[in-house]
């Protein structure tokens, strides 16, 4: 496979001293990776910029791009405004290689595939989701902690989930069973093919059914089973330290952000399950905008990062979980296990969730900007400001002020 060393598949630049910026937000996994880059390289040094959520990246992004200066050499962008960019296409280097032909999954490389042909982002990981779960804080609750009955007992609907939840309530632990009704709101809406707009890009957010439904379904249950803490939140982030919740939706992108942040707790495991079936949540790219002053050279490294063996590396430092197609078959995946949550067998059990995934939602230009707006009005029913109804009217009304 190319890519197998830091220099294979290429040439070494002719030119000194090249310093490469590169831009990513929470976390990818590569910061053993770059040291690695740069002693097979050492003309070139790596200055990473990471952004702390997907949001703070896009508008550094889109405000960047706008300027029309101030951009990294490469750029990660997260594939919910992925579509967006796509518009702005001629702003990216064609990465296109036969170096890079095959490497990744056919849904993966076409999402960032423009009408021209261009291909103008490289792959990362993609989001296949299970179950996180405190074993800990199940068995002061008299519920199983195996992961095997784990997955039994949240079973494979919301209703399922949520009835775990209470039953977990209902033996007084006094802790929550999520984390907030915006991260439980992205395993549901995943799982519904148009769920803001039509194929033709037609906006139907506000008269969906199914959005009507899940956004009741999930503020029910959070009334009573979530800890009201907005994912990022530095709340949210010191709640990892003292029994914040006990569950979690958990892509494999998010194992890495749980063992950070839960540094020095015991008890975290993975159940293999999810609800509603399977679920996929994220994924990233990475982009050479035509501001970098070393497109090659960004080139060169985007291509190294996204080879199957640097995306096995970065799975077993942070858990996200390789699109490439190479990786995706091998030994070395499929027999990983995690020693922070409970060694458990990471790597078949994301594969399983990801072979769960029956549904790729429709992610259109407006995409991102709807379900930010979402994620506010999620918000606000949680803290209080609003009502459920008063939240939704003011959706509609922010949704229809896209366009």
């Amino acid at each position: 496979m190319s890519g197998c060393s830091a220099g294979a598949g290429t040439e070494q630049s002719a030119d000194k001293n090249v310093k490469l910026t590169v831009a990513t937000f929470n976390e990818f996994g590569y910061d053993d990776l770059f040291g690695e880059y740069e002693k097979a390289n050492p003309n070139v040094t790596i200055t990473h910029k990471k952004a702390a959520t997907s949001n703070e990246a896009r508008d550094n992004l889109t405000t960047r791009l706008a300027a029309g200066s101030g951009l990294s050499d490469v750029e990660a962008i997260e594939v919910d405004w992925l579509p967006e960019l796509l518009k702005y296409s001629d702003q990216f280097v064609d990465l296109t290689s036969d170096d890079v032909k095959d490497r990744w999954l056919d849904w993966k490389a076409k999402a960032a595939t423009d009408a021209d042909g261009r291909l103008i982002a490289y792959g990362t990981d993609i989001g296949p989701e299970g179950v996180c779960y405190r074993s800990d804080l199940f068995a002061a609750a008299g519920l199983p902690t195996d992961r095997a009955e784990v997955a039994k007992l949240l079973g494979t609907s919301w209703d399922s989930y949520f009835a775990a939840g209470k039953t977990f309530a209902a033996a007084g632990t006094n802790v929550p069973w999520f984390d907030s009704a915006g991260a439980t709101w992205q395993g549901v809406v995943n799982q519904i093919p148009n769920a803001y707009e039509k194929k033709d890009g037609t906006i139907i957010a506000t008269e969906n059914p199914e959005v009507k439904a899940a956004y009741t379904s999930v503020l029910d249950a959070s009334s009573t089973l979530s800890a009201h803490l907005g994912q990022w939140s530095d709340d949210w982030t010191a709640s990892f330290q003292n029994n914040g919740f006990a569950t979690m939706l958990c892509p494999g992108w998010m194992l890495g952000v749980i063992s950070g942040n839960a540094e020095g707790v015991t008890g975290w495991d993975v159940a293999d399950t999810f609800p509603g079936g399977g679920g996929n949540w994220g994924g990233s790219y990475l982009t050479v905008p035509n501001q970098s002053k070393h497109q090659k050279e960004a080139q060169k490294l985007a291509s190294w990062l996204t080879a199957p063996e640097q995306q096995l590396k970065a799975f077993a430092s942070k858990g996200t979980f390789p699109s490439q197609v190479d990786a995706l078959k091998s030994d070395e995946l499929l027999g990983a296990t995690n020693p922070f949550f409970n060694n458990a067998p990471t790597g078949q059990i994301l594969a399983n969730r990801a072979a769960a995934v029956d549904v790729t939602p429709f992610k259109g230009e407006f995409y991102f900007a709807i379900n930010d707006a979402m994620q506010q009005a999620l918000t606000r029913v949680e803290d209080g400001t609003m009502t459920p109804d008063q939240s939704w009217a003011q959706w509609t009304t922010d949704v229809k002020a896209l366009g």
